[in-house]
């Protein structure tokens, strides 16, 4: 039996309404005790309005809205509660419902009914979080592309040749004297492999994709002092966030900001100029500067148009050649010697174009992105990789003449790791700690 839980699911704060939400096997019974409307038989969907009593005490005049399971979110009777938007009145109300045998929901407990219900799959789950945390309108419209079901879909084909290989298999072990059933051998496991490999290496292309969209990426603006680099990140930004003087050494400490460049999201990091100094406080900012190179998913580079290349610039050209980076040859605007390739721009000037379109190009984003359903997170492309792993090993088994029966071990892992994307494997825990992290009323 699931116990009736309650919970806020509108903002703990003032506004016009406030919606209660409430689902449980129980849910109909709690709720008429409290209710001016007996709800306990309802057999269908009922918008009803009443008031919420204590006693011969009105606590508020309300919508509410039942829903007979299954037909409602989380496959159980649940129960909307719409009052005025005062937490005073919305807290009185919840304190009620427990009185009448209402628990507390858990974070994200509702979408666990559903889930548990078999209404949503784990992606699904996962992508109701990432609509309500999404910063930009494009990460939110990958994340209902996945609530719609469209990405698990894109999963289901990976899933039901997985399973009829398995089956096959397991037939030829349990009954070989059987003749007229289809045969599996060593070409059966290559011909699978050859098959799925490349549609799980378009997936997690897609994902990385997708995953960039919803998470943005980390940038760090690396240079010598004075080249300019607190002026691109007032420029990328549009703001005056990183102080900017013609004084070298101006910036100590990364200096953040964010930017949205057409939904992509960048995290960009003002680093201190890096190069040889004495001074003890410098040389902590600079050795975070040398830090953030490794840790940024892009490196900008930025180097002064107005003067020759010397072995500081060198040193950093050499320190970064292993990064994803962008050369930039900022101060356009000043007449300078030709020195190397580059993106030219003028920060101070805002003309910054092409550096942009440039991130946008080594990021490896285009228009198609951001309408492609994906997997976007790092443990679903993650399972998707093991899965991939799996089936090349089980093709090198098949090629080495191993048993059957030992390469669909591998097979079976791979088969394995795709349900874990889905939720159908048996995952208690991980979904536990999936929803955990959802708010609570959701």
């Amino acid at each position: 039996m699931f116990e009736t839980i309650v919970a806020l699911a509108t903002p703990p704060m003032k506004s016009a309404l406030a919606i209660i939400r409430l689902s449980g096997d129980d849910v109909f019974n709690v709720v008429s005790k409290c209710f001016t409307k007996n709800i306990e038989n309802l057999t269908k969907k009922e918008i009803m309005y009443g008031s919420i009593v204590d006693s011969d005490q009105k606590i508020d005049d309300v919508i509410l809205l039942a829903y007979k399971g299954p037909k409602s979110f989380t496959g159980e009777d649940s129960v909307e509660i719409i009052c005025h938007g005062s937490m005073l009145i919305a807290n009185q109300i919840i304190q009620l419902l427990i009185k009448c045998g209402a628990r507390l929901a858990t974070n994200g407990e509702y979408s666990s009914r559903a889930f548990m219900h078999n209404k949503i799959d784990l992606v699904q789950a996962e992508a109701i979080n990432d609509v309500i945390n999404a910063t930009t309108a494009e990460a939110k419209n990958l994340s209902l592309l996945s609530l719609d079901g469209k990405v698990s879909n894109k999963i289901v084909p990976l899933k039901t040749r997985l399973a009829d290989v398995i089956s096959l298999i397991e037939v030829n072990i349990d009954y070989p004297e059987y003749e007229d059933i289809e045969v599996a051998n060593k070409d059966t496991i290559i011909s699978l492999c050859d098959e799925l490999v490349p549609q799980i290496d378009v997936l997690v292309a897609e994902g990385n994709k997708a995953k960039i969209i919803k998470e943005g990426i980390k940038v760090a603006i690396v240079g010598k002092p004075n080249v300019g680099k607190s002026s691109l990140l007032n420029a990328l930004i549009g703001e005056e966030k990183a102080i900017v003087t013609d004084i070298a050494g101006t910036t100590r400490d990364i200096v953040e900001g964010d930017v949205n460049l057409n939904g992509l999201t960048l995290h960009l990091l003002d680093t201190a100029g890096i190069h040889t100094t004495g001074d003890k406080v410098e040389n902590i900012g600079i050795q975070k500067a040398k830090n953030s190179i490794s840790d940024a998913d892009l490196v900008i580079l930025v180097l002064d148009n107005s003067r020759l290349i010397d072995s500081e610039d060198l040193e950093l050209l050499e320190e970064t050649k292993n990064s994803r980076r962008i050369v930039v040859l900022n101060k356009s605007d000043i007449d300078a010697n030709p020195k190397m390739e580059g993106i030219l721009i003028s920060a101070e000037k805002n003309n910054i174009q092409e550096l942009v379109n440039k991130i946008k190009e080594v990021v490896g984003l285009d228009e198609q992105s951001f309408k492609t359903p994906a997997l976007n997170n790092s443990r679903q492309i993650g399972l998707l990789q093991k899965a991939k792993e799996d089936l090349i090993r089980a093709k090198e088994d098949a090629e080495s003449g191993l048993t059957m029966d030992l390469i669909s071990v591998s097979i079976l892992s791979a088969y394995t790791s795709i349900l874990e994307i889905l939720g159908e494997a048996n995952q208690i825990d991980i979904a536990k700690e999936i929803f955990s992290r959802f708010c609570v009323g959701k």
